[in-house]
């Protein structure tokens, strides 16, 4: 089964009202339906962008007040999955629980009007230390009717035991909606994506916001879209199906083939999925002390 795949690189740029952001949204995915994607992939936290008409004095309070235009975020989601006939990742939006928990939650809009959630299960230490954010601790796959799907946010990816959880359950596709604002930042994100790509043979879509903001933490980003598989004949010689150019408005698309990832990883020329020698990770590690 072929299954095209658009990732958005979003530009933050100041706005001064719903409409602004709704607006922006909409041309976005109009730009990405065109392409006729089963699956768009928006990045993390890229509903900051309406933190630029609001208060921001206190970093605490105005990242909680975004948790006011949840439903209205949610509304436009799913009606722009449902008229471009897309399964839609909208990014992750910061989302504030009735128990006064903040959880960094991406959401998975399908054209049918169901939504889905993934939260994020490990903080940074701007999210934990600036935000007082709180860590989800469930990890979902969905099986759609283009593959098995799973979402990692970010610092998720960096992190293999998560990935290797829902590979062996199944994933064939990972989507990591990323936001970094550093090259070395987005380098710790796309490299691990790589890594992870390799050990699972799994493809892998990630995408970063990009653009400014005059927002606390939030003033720079640095990103770029990818397409990535794994790294064996099959596939693209560098395990790029597609990537982006950095730091600018971008959609990029690329078209994956499920079956050369079920013969990959039954005849590939390594197969790490399932190579994986589960008796030896039940021991602990033995410690030996030099004199």
């Amino acid at each position: 089964m072929i299954v095209r795949i658009a990732a958005v690189q979003y530009l933050l740029r100041p706005i001064h009202d719903w409409s602004g952001f709704e607006n922006h949204v909409r041309f976005i995915m109009k730009a990405a339906g065109d392409y006729k994607p089963q699956f768009v992939l928006l990045p993390e936290i890229f509903t900051t962008q309406l933190l630029s008409f609001m208060d921001t004095s206190d970093v605490v309070a105005s990242v909680r007040n975004l948790n006011d235009y949840t439903r209205r975020y949610k509304d436009l989601m799913l009606e722009l999955a449902h008229e471009w006939n897309v399964h839609l990742i909208g990014g992750s939006h910061p989302t504030l629980h009735e128990d006064g928990r903040l959880l960094n939650t991406a959401y998975y809009f399908t054209p049918g009007g169901e939504i889905f959630e993934q939260d994020k299960i490990h903080r940074t230490r701007w999210e934990r230390e600036k935000w007082n954010t709180d860590a989800g601790d469930q990890l979902r796959l969905f099986e759609t009717p283009f593959g098995k799907i799973a979402i990692l946010i970010c610092y998720d990816i960096e992190f293999p035991e998560l990935a290797r959880m829902v590979c062996e359950a199944g994933a064939d596709i990972l989507f990591v909606p990323s936001c970094t604002d550093d090259r070395q930042g987005f380098l710790r994100v796309r490299y691990c994506c790589h890594a992870r790509a390799i050990e699972n043979q799994v493809f892998v879509a990630m995408t970063s916001t990009v653009g400014n903001l005059p927002v606390e933490g939030l003033g720079m980003h640095y990103g770029q879209a990818a397409i990535i598989t794994p790294s064996d004949f099959p596939f693209a010689r560098d395990g790029i199906a597609a990537e982006g150019t950095p730091n600018v408005e971008q959609i990029v698309v690329a078209d994956v083939d499920l079956k050369d990832l079920e013969s990959n990883r039954l005849s590939g020329t390594t197969i790490p999925l399932y190579d994986k020698r589960k008796d030896v990770y039940e021991h602990p590690v033995e410690v030996i002390k030099l004199a």
